[in-house]
């Protein structure tokens, strides 16, 4: 049996996303979830215009990056490891956390947020692509082809 939980956040709380009820943390729907601060393609691409303040952190699995696209530069932290990998996360930069449509990103956000990091928002990469904006879709390289080896001729032919 999984653990849920449910969110609960003050108003004075930095909070990206107002939960409607309960959140399974493995349950990838989350529909429940309202958003309060997702940022659209313009307000992403006015941060990707100074790469030197922001840090990317992609939340989705690597299957999901790989089918849909991303950015060119992130670090990518599955929302179920990332608060185990706080203290891996560089907190010189503003951060900007991206899933499908925003919604695991919200709450990875949240989560930064109440551990001290400055956060700006969170992102769709599907919803950037969908206002125009360009992700990367990188194909998996593909298997090595190994050489065939040839048989050594007969000798006493």
């Amino acid at each position: 049996m999984q653990e849920s939980y449910t969110l609960f956040r003050s108003p004075e709380a930095s909070s990206f996303f107002r939960p409607n009820g309960r959140l399974n943390e493995a349950d990838e729907d989350f529909s429940h979830v309202e958003m309060l601060r997702q940022l659209n393609r313009a307000e992403l691409d006015a941060y990707l215009a100074h790469p030197d303040q922001i840090l990317l952190i992609d939340v989705r699995r690597p299957d999901e990056i790989a089918s849909i696209g991303g950015f060119a530069v992130y670090l990518s932290i599955q929302i179920k490891d990332l608060k185990d990998r706080l203290n891996s996360i560089p907190r010189d930069r503003t951060i900007i956390t991206v899933s499908n449509h925003a919604a695991r990103a919200a709450v990875a956000a949240d989560l930064l947020a109440d551990n001290g990091f400055k956060v700006a928002g969170a992102v769709g990469a599907q919803l950037y692509e969908a206002e125009g904006g360009t992700l990367l879709k990188i194909a998996p390289p593909k298997p090595a082809v190994q050489p065939v080896a040839t048989p050594a001729p007969a000798k006493g032919n």
